[in-house]
């Protein structure tokens, strides 16, 4: 019998100041058995800082071929591709030729190592790149709760994460 995901509720209430943009989406987060609660919060992150009124979560890891978040268009088109973790330098390619943007948010303690043997690979392809603290994420996933309330808000480029058990800053390293 397999094992089932985790369900999160999180009622996100999100305040971009950079981009003048306002909204409280309420998400249903899977997480897989296999998920980290790290990579769960590092997907959230994600979203925040890419927020769309179109941005939806995949089915992640359990479907290896999709995106763990995308926009897609109303004709199908995938406009935006997003990928968390340390992905190779074939599959931002692939994923590169699926979709007209592809965002990809590195936040594990081999973030360094990774970025370091693979930017030759990534300097051609279509993509951008995007480094968390481990520290950061590690720090909220001990903030997951089953259902959750976080008011997010972005003021020159930090994430700042309001949570029960206090705030938390999210600065967001590009690498490229």
């Amino acid at each position: 019998m397999a094992l089932k995901p985790t369900i999160f509720k999180l009622q996100l209430h999100l305040s971009n100041f950079d981009d003048d943009i306002y909204a409280s989406p309420s998400l249903t987060l899977a997480q897989h058995p296999s998920e980290t609660a790290e990579r769960l919060v590092a997907r959230i992150i994600a979203y925040c800082f890419d927020y769309h009124e179109h941005l939806a979560f995949t089915a992640g890891l359990s479907t290896p071929d999709e995106p763990d978040i995308r926009i897609n268009s109303l004709d199908g088109r995938t406009l935006l591709w997003i990928d968390m973790g340390e992905p190779s330098v074939e599959r931002v390619k692939k994923s590169s030729r699926q979709a007209e943007q592809l965002h990809v948010y590195s936040y594990n303690t081999k973030s360094d190592v990774w970025w370091r043997e693979n930017k030759k690979g990534f300097e051609c392809l279509p993509a951008r790149y995007f480094q968390l603290s481990w520290d950061v994420v590690s720090q909220l996933a001990k903030c997951l709760q089953r259902t959750m309330e976080w008011n997010a808000s972005i003021s020159s480029g930090v994430l700042t994460l309001s949570t029960e058990q206090g705030d938390i800053d999210v600065a967001l390293q590009t690498l490229n």
